[in-house]
């Protein structure tokens, strides 16, 4: 007697076998229902002539399945809803059953239309205008602040000293650590730069000028200003955004008390005065970095690379870095308290104004750095 070979339910490819029972109609589903194995689709089984009371199901040679088998249920009960038959779950997995419940409750969400892409000029334009709009800000900000200054130097305002020395005291022993290390790292770098550049031309020896000149010149003011754009600038911004959240900002300009002269000049005169003395400290901290590696690798002592250090490096260098610094200064403390003053309402626009302080203080760095560099090479400093 011939006998027929039983499908395998584990491996088996997905099937939907329609038998019809007295006037019900039971679906025989069997095989492994997998998306990406491809399954029926309830419109290929559905015949447009069935009228049964009821649709029930035999999962006896179900394998796997995934959310495909699900689609496929669906589909047969929506078909069910539409035309008024029983939709009989009894012989379905309790799983599917739960998950079809699941979707009966959480109600479909239709998708938002996509909206259309506005023509490119006219995104040219509102860039244009938003760029406008920033600068015009900036420029009025920057005047109030100008503003405030000249009137404490005429003395029809007052500094508020103990806001002034709190910025002080923060960006003096407050930022040395950072600052050491940073410096510190920087002079290494560039002696170890120095030293397998200039060794293959038998120039060693003038490590101590690439150091001197380097940190002196460009890299001590550098890395302390974007140190501290990203220290002095984001708390800044933090402040003033609190205060903003809170209405505090508003207070003072109801009571008639300007917010420029009582929050912002104090910081910014603050971190005026304290960013040359740190780069000063940051140049000694990255020259001394840098000897370290030249006595070590070069066998230089600290009299020689002192004495090519003094020989090549002029005092010009060091005070173009330090004018640097105060430019630096004024950029960060502007930067900080502008973006802390234009903070919004919601929940995370302290952190934004954090964010875009320090972003628009380190990009303006770089970009101070570059022009003053080329002034100074056109005025050959």
């Amino acid at each position: 007697m011939a006998t027929h070979p039983v499908a395998d339910p584990v491996t088996a490819p997905a099937t939907a076998e329609v038998r019809a029972v007295n006037s019900n109609i039971v679906i025989a589903l069997s095989g492994v229902w997998q998306l990406d194995a491809g399954t029926p689709r309830w419109a290929d089984v559905l015949d447009p002539g069935w009228e049964p009371g009821e649709i029930g199901f035999d999962t006896a040679a179900l394998g796997s399945w995934d959310s495909s088998l699900l689609i496929f249920l669906l589909q047969v009960r929506d078909h069910c809803e539409t035309d008024g038959i029983l939709f009989n779950t009894a012989g379905l997995p309790d799983r599917t059953i739960r998950l079809l419940e699941l979707a009966r409750v959480v109600p479909d969400r239709a998708a938002e239309p996509e909206a259309a892409r506005p023509p490119a000029a006219e995104r040219l334009g509102a860039a244009g205008i938003a760029a406008w709009d920033a600068t015009m800000t900036s420029v009025t900000f920057t005047g109030a602040v100008t503003d405030s200054v000249i009137r404490l130097l005429l003395r029809r305002t007052r500094l508020r000293w103990r806001e002034f020395w709190v910025v002080v005291q923060s960006n003096s022993s407050g930022a040395l650590g950072i600052v050491t290390l940073i410096a510190l790292l920087v002079g290494v770098i560039i002696a170890f730069l120095g030293v397998v550049v200039l060794k293959r031309f038998g120039a060693g020896y003038y490590v101590s000028y690439l150091v001197g000149y380097g940190m002196l010149r460009e890299m001590g003011a550098l890395m302390t200003g974007i140190i501290m754009a990203g220290r002095t600038g984001a708390a800044f911004a933090a402040e003033l955004g609190s205060m903003k959240i809170t209405e505090e900002i508003d207070a003072y300009t109801t009571l008639g008390i300007s917010p420029i002269d009582h929050l912002v000049l104090p910081r910014l005169l603050g971190l005026f005065v304290m960013m040359p003395l740190l780069v000063i400290y940051a140049d000694f901290v990255g020259i001394a970095g840098g000897m370290m590696v030249a006595v070590t690798l070069l066998d230089l002592t600290p009299t020689q690379f002192i004495g090519g250090l003094l020989s090549a490096v002029t005092l010009s260098d060091a005070l173009l870095g330090v004018f640097k610094a105060t430019i630096f200064g004024l950029i960060i403390g502007l930067s900080g308290c502008m973006k802390g003053m234009q903070t919004g309402s919601d929940a995370g626009a302290v952190g934004r104004s954090a964010t875009n302080a320090v972003v628009m203080g380190i990009t303006l760095i770089i970009l101070a750095n570059a022009v003053v560099d080329w002034l100074a090479a056109l005025l050959q400093i």
